[in-house]
Parts: structure tokens; C-alpha cells; sequence
């Protein structure tokens, strides 16, 4: 369990970036404690998409070196960056306290299950207290986005998340799933919506579309974060949850979470910039 502030005071620029498996996000705050929007670049190696992101970030913005105070990197690919960028001293901080300091930042909620979906799934409760922010590690699952791509080259032959999502347009759940109301006489569980998932793939019709498996396989990972993220709700007796990461920009992710809040009374939130949440908390520490 870690402890931050939410307010940070500098005399330069501070730079977080995260690097990720596949992107590579990259954010500032200013002196007077501004966010300065944050951008993203795609590359396959980590080293490159740094400097590449460092490069294009102080480009667009205009800062020079002198302007910098250090560079605060996290997320998996950090490691490969092991000294100084054009001299400016680099701090290796944890990813797990970057996105619940982030998410929190991003609701501006006292407490939360913070929840980042990026290739896998990481769940963290953050919590302000009077000395700062909290963080604890609460687990994971390795269901995510790569989850989605790797299933959708093998059974569509698409891999872009764009292209999933243009996919997921159009299709039938009901071609693909099996819903509680397909299997039981109604009002057998009167506490229970019988519009929820039984089966993920338990219905799989011989003429599902690739529209309808699109969606099914989406849908198979969201219902997944999302019930994990539930019962870590209820496990601290709260009912935000605070979702970031890249998935948090695909619309048919966004219909599923909505459409569970109410079934199991909870509030997901999807704040403004949510896919740089953990990038924004690790400018923070």
C-alpha cells in the first residue's frame, strides 16, 4: 500500500510516460500544476516508441529541455529504458499505484475500484485520506483487450480494434449467448434480471454473423472485468469504479458496462481521458 498527493507543486515540468505493450502514452504537468493533454504514439519496440513519444510531445508543446524536471515512466515496457533521456533523470514508478492514483485524479471520487484494461486487466482500490492517496494492489485477469484481438484473428481474421469495433455494429447477442431468460421459466428468480448472461458462447447459432461473434467476443471480456470489478466493489462496501485504459474507448465496451450498473447497483465511470489514466498517475508521484 502506497500514500500521494493529488497536488502537485513544480518547479518545471514533470513528463509521466507509459509503455505498454503496443502503445506507448505520454502526458505533462505544467508548474502551476496544469495537465498538458497527453498523446500516445505506436511502436513496436519500447526504446523507440519512447523517444519518439518524448520527441513529438515537447515538439507540439513547445518545451525545451530546460524546461523538463524529470521524467516519472511506468507500465510494463519501462524496464527497457534503463538511463537518462537526453539527460533527464528517469524514476521507474509502479504501474498498480499509477492507475488508482489516476483514476482518482480523473473522477475526483474520495475512493474507488480503479480499474485499468489495457492487454490484460488490473483492479486497485484507491482511497484520499488526510495524508494523501492510498493505493493496494487488489489483482487482475489476464482478459482484456488482448484477449479481444488474439480471438478476433483467429475467428474473424481481424486484429484492429477499429476494425472490431466496426464489426460489433449490427450484431445479435442473442445469435451468440445464452441468457438466463433462455434457460429458466420467468420470474423463477425474481431478484435476478433475466436479460443477464448465462453462457458467454452458450447459444452460438450456425448462422451467427461475423457482426455477432464480434460483439459476443467483446462482450464476453467486458462482462468479465466488469463482474470481477463488482465483487472487488462489494468487498470494500462501495459502489464507484472508476474504468481507464484503451478499451474504455470502444463504444460496445461502454453499452455493456451501462447496461450491468444497474443489475448490480453500482456506478461505472468512464471520466474524460480515461484511457491515460495510469500515464497521469505516474506524473503524479
Amino acid at each position: 500500500m502506497a500514500k500521494f498527493t493529488l497536488k502537485p507543486k513544480n518547479k518545471k515540468t514533470v513528463i509521466g510516460i507509459d509503455v505498454g505493450g503496443s502503445t506507448t502514452k505520454i502526458v505533462g504537468f505544467a508548474p502551476d500544476g496544469k495537465l498538458i493533454a497527453p498523446m500516445f504514439v505506436r511502436a513496436t519496440d519500447p526504446v523507440t516508441s519512447v523517444y519518439g513519444a518524448f520527441g513529438r510531445f515537447t515538439l507540439e508543446n513547445g518545451l525545451a529541455l530546460d524546461d523538463i524536471d524529470r521524467i516519472m515512466m511506468t507500465g510494463a515496457g519501462s524496464a527497457f529504458v534503463t538511463s537518462p533521456i537526453y539527460s533527464l533523470p528517469c524514476h521507474s514508478v509502479s504501474e498498480f499505484d499509477s492507475i488508482g492514483i489516476g483514476g482518482i485524479y480523473l473522477s475526483g471520487l474520495k475512493e474507488a475500484i480503479v480499474v485499468s484494461m489495457g492487454t490484460g486487466t488490473a483492479l486497485i482500490h484507491a482511497k484520499c485520506t488526510d495524508e494523501g492517496i492510498t493505493t493496494e494492489y487488489l489483482g487482475g485477469t489476464g482478459v482484456g483487450g488482448g484477449t479481444i484481438i488474439g480471438l478476433s484473428r483467429k475467428m474473424l481474421g481481424v486484429d484492429t480494434i477499429s476494425h472490431i469495433e466496426q464489426l460489433c455494429e449490427g450484431g445479435d447477442l442473442s445469435q451468440v449467448d445464452l441468457r438466463i431468460s433462455d434457460i429458466s421459466k420467468k420470474g423463477i428468480y425474481p431478484d435476478v434480471n433475466e436479460n443477464l448472461t448465462a453462457s458467454n458462447f452458450g447459444k452460438l447459432s450456425d448462422l451467427a454473423t461475423r457482426h455477432d461473434i464480434s460483439l459476443g467476443i467483446v462482450n464476453m471480456v467486458t462482462e468479465t472485468v466488469a463482474m470481477m470489478s463488482i465483487f472487488a466493489a462489494r468487498s470494500f462496501n462501495i459502489s464507484d469504479i472508476v474504468l481507464t485504459g484503451n478499451l474504455t474507448s470502444m463504444q460496445p465496451v461502454r453499452e455493456v458496462f451501462e447496461s450491468l450498473k444497474n443489475s448490480f447497483g453500482v456506478n461505472f465511470i468512464i471520466p474524460k481521458l480515461s484511457q491515460y489514466g495510469p500515464v497521469i498517475g505516474s506524473a503524479l508521484q
